[in-house]
């Protein structure tokens, strides 16, 4: 099958520093976050140098807490045309938040945010993905807290989160908010993750540029990718006393990933969520 000329990809940064991820929940506590070197600000305008050579356009889920400490590099994000969007304020996963917890985060993030550039932010990302049965609540809050759209799902099997058999096109939830899940390739009876992430860095660049290929041809839904800053920072502190199994995830392949994105941005058109999933939102 020939793929189109030009098909419009949505392209998504999960905007935390290194030491967020919840990889690291059990070595490092979020009381000595401030305390460590911080490389999320050069980071990010490395990827906004690199986004405006090749002329792509994205949607920022940035953190509340790296918001407040760099308001500058959130206006920077937004005067460059890209999409602000919320990955709520302390990197808590939804499913580890009471309903009161979470409501308050979303807010004081999205809030923060707006404050900051002056315009509306729609969009939500729970960190990992962590929305799911246990916690369909959270649709409600997001709602309430006045955004309209949330990527907070994916729908494969993993041992940190998932939701398999949820929707893989994006949706218009019974609480009215629309939920854009990460793509998945079905192939073998099976739904392989294709959105990036440390997929991404781990796999050849030529086999996830074929699964991006064969979910083009496969799915009329668009295509989403994401990554972190810290994933184009090689030399970024180390962990030793992490679990081996997220150091793993973690480190690998960081000196590759920056020209693995330049592929990327090269070989697709990419452009921000709600450009890409405009013809849903309507």
């Amino acid at each position: 099958m020939t793929l189109p000329a030009v098909r419009s990809n949505a392209l998504t940064v999960d905007v935390e520093d290194y030491f967020h991820v919840a990889a690291f929940d059990t070595t490092v506590s979020s009381d000595n976050w401030a305390k460590l070197p911080q490389r999320v600000e050069r980071n990010t305008e490395r990827l906004l140098e690199q986004f405006d050579h090749s002329q792509a356009k994205a949607t920022f889920f940035i953190l509340g807490w790296v918001a407040e400490r760099y308001p500058q590099l959130v206006q920077k994000i937004h005067a460059a045309g890209h999409e602000v969007a919320s990955h709520g304020y302390n990197h808590a996963k939804a499913s580890v938040q009471t309903a009161a917890e979470f409501a308050t985060d979303i807010s004081r993030a999205k809030a923060l945010l707006e404050d900051i550039t002056g315009s509306a932010v729609t969009g939500y990302r729970a960190p990992s993905f962590s929305i799911g049965k246990s916690n369909e609540w959270a649709f409600d809050a997001l709602a309430e807290a006045g955004y309209l759209y949330s990527s907070s799902t994916y729908p494969v099997v993993h041992d940190l989160y998932g939701t398999p058999d949820w929707p893989q096109q994006p949706y218009k939830r019974p609480e009215g908010i629309w939920e854009c899940p990460m793509p998945v390739l079905n192939k073998a009876g099976k739904q392989w993750p294709v959105a990036g992430g440390g997929y991404f860095r781990l796999m050849p660049y030529w086999l996830s540029k074929k699964c991006i290929d064969s979910y083009l041809q496969q799915s009329t839904a668009p295509y989403m990718f994401y990554f972190h800053p810290w994933e184009i920072d090689p030399q970024q502190p180390r962990f030793n006393a992490a679990p081996l199994k997220s150091r793993l995830r973690h480190y690998t392949n960081l000196h590759r990933m920056s020209a693995k994105l330049d592929r990327l941005l090269h070989d697709y058109q990419w452009r921000t969520v709600r450009e890409v999933y405009q013809a849903y939102f309507v």
